[in-house]
């Protein structure tokens, strides 16, 4: 009996050891699918951020311009309003200095009406 029980002993123990072998292989494999999950997500982050990075470049680029556009216009606007003010002031800028020099040197003392008698009793 004593080689039966024996036997049997060394039969648990080999059944044992084929099962840390399969628990062993069970963890690898699991390491390994969490490893490569890892590996896919990070794939899948990197490829969302560049998609999206694409599609900010491409606003940024359609709505820059648009501002560049508006901006030329706007100077070109100012431009021509600062011409156009330059233009009467040319014209007119000699006309508008002697009619001040006039009121300025020919004074005609008015006196206000409210100041015009003393007050009346």
């Amino acid at each position: 009996m004593s080689a039966q029980n024996s036997k049997g002993i060394q039969t648990l123990l080999d059944s044992e050891r084929e099962a840390q072998k399969i628990v062993q292989k069970a963890r690898e494999y699991r390491s390994k699918r969490v490893k490569d999950a890892r590996s896919e997500a990070q794939k899948e982050i990197d490829d969302y951020r560049k998609e999206k990075e694409d599609e900010f470049q491409k606003f940024e680029k359609e709505h820059t311009s648009g501002n560049k556009k508006a901006e030329e216009d706007a100077d070109k606007d100012a431009e021509e309003q600062m011409n156009s003010i330059k233009g009467a002031g040319d014209k007119k800028g000699q006309d508008v200095v002697n009619d001040l020099l006039r009121v300025v040197t020919e004074v005609k003392p008015e006196v206000p009406d409210r100041v015009a008698g003393p007050p009346k009793a």
